[in-house]
């Protein structure tokens, strides 16, 4: 491992578990609703799955990110 202090953190912040986690429940609900085809519910899911994007970077910008200052570095 490196101890490399430009290492970018690999998505370890809040900011990202919580943009996946929306983006993974949307495109979920996207291949149930293209299954059971409800195309309107599919489109649905595709503008939840660019929220999830939009709450990311807000989330970021509030110091939620990697790196930000509500953010604590935690040592392996």
């Amino acid at each position: 491992m490196s101890n490399d202090i430009g290492d970018p953190g690999h998505g370890h912040s809040p900011a990202a578990w919580t943009a996946v986690v929306i983006m993974l429940v949307a495109i979920t609900l996207g291949t149930l609703f293209f299954f059971l085809d409800m195309p309107a519910l599919v489109w649905l899911s595709v503008v939840l799955l660019a929220i999830g994007g939009v709450v990311g970077f807000v989330m970021a910008k509030m110091g939620y990110g990697v790196g930000g200052h509500k953010t604590s570095v935690k040592q392996h």
